[in-house]
């Protein structure tokens, strides 16, 4: 049992690199080229940000998930009546229905906007504004399992 709870929590561990070391690039690479208004830079940067949400994010996303819940059930802990873990998971579900409900939507919005300003021309407003909305949810997206990694390392009940 020693050496599953080590493996999964391990795995959870990567999973949490992955996730948030994701997160925290993606938006600097990407606050970066946009600031350039390089539109070639910026869609290129717009489709990057898509494909290591896609892998690393989610990715990161279902470690954390399986291998949490793995390690809860693998001790006999009951996630959603110990305080910490009970917390921690209502806010890894609030940060996943940011992504998935507004998060992911505008990135799919600026992918096709960036598609047609890639040969150079004119980037539109739009994108913009759009990205501003993506600027602010993801910041709240991000402050919530950066917050949950203090309850998981303090297990504060």
């Amino acid at each position: 049992m020693t050496e599953t709870y080590l493996f999964l929590k391990s795995l959870h561990i990567l999973g949490v690199v992955c996730f948030l070391g994701n997160i925290i690039i993606t938006a600097w690479w990407k606050t970066m080229a946009d600031r350039t208004k390089q539109a070639r830079l910026v869609a290129y940067a717009q489709r990057q940000v898509t494909l290591t949400d896609i892998i690393f994010t989610a990715g990161g996303a279902l470690l954390i998930l399986v291998t949490g819940i793995g390690n809860a059930h693998l001790l006999n802990m009951d996630y959603w009546h110990i305080r910490w873990l009970a917390w921690g998971l209502r806010l890894f579900i609030i940060s996943g229905m940011i992504w998935v409900l507004i998060l992911i939507p505008i990135q799919i919005k600026q992918a096709r906007i960036a598609r047609a300003f890639a040969d150079g021309c004119e980037i539109p407003g739009i994108y913009w504004r759009l990205g501003r909305f993506w600027i602010v949810f993801g910041i709240v997206a991000t402050i919530l399992p950066m917050m949950n990694v203090y309850l998981m390392v303090f297990k504060q009940s």
